[in-house]
């Protein structure tokens, strides 16, 4: 992914007013962010932790997704991420919830997504990042491979946020 601006994330988001996006908490991180090995830039709301936001960009442009956390979960548990198929214990994957894009949305239809609560898929799936033990199967793909799959999962996703 490459750098984006504030202006630029701002102006991705397809599930929220454009009031709710000027108003939302920007990660404070952005300029040191690994932007050559991320697929998407991912945070938490730090003002709100109810709150993540997702931006991806595609080839007609950035979306950006405004999501909602589910309440907690099981902390002895195992979840895997539906993006790059990692597991985690306890809160290491959320359910995030988005309203739907457009009148849909606005009808309250909205879809979930398990994800890394950390945002960190593209670097589990390069290798860059090691989650906690068993949290990354044996797999015969390559690096790319991975990286590919996980683009098609989200653009799976974003898809779905669409229809």
């Amino acid at each position: 992914m490459r750098h984006v601006t504030e202006r630029e994330i701002r102006a991705s988001f397809v599930n929220c007013s454009k009031g709710e996006a000027k108003r939302l908490a920007l990660p404070r991180d952005l300029a040191e962010r690994p932007w050559e090995d991320l697929d998407f830039l991912g945070w938490r709301d730090h003002t709100a932790h109810e709150r993540a936001y997702l931006v991806v960009e595609r080839e007609e442009g950035l979306v950006g997704v405004a999501f909602r956390l589910a309440n907690g979960r099981d902390a002895f548990r195992r979840s895997m991420c539906s993006v790059c198929l990692t597991t985690h214990p306890g809160q290491g994957v959320t359910l995030m919830v988005a309203p739907k894009a457009g009148k849909a949305g606005r009808d309250g239809n909205s879809i979930g997504l398990r994800m890394c609560t950390d945002f960190a898929c593209s670097l589990y799936v390069r290798g860059l990042k090691e989650p906690e033990p068993g949290g990354r199967f044996e797999e015969s793909l390559t690096v790319e491979e991975k990286i590919t799959r996980a683009a098609h999962n989200l653009e799976g996703f974003l898809a779905r946020l669409s229809a």
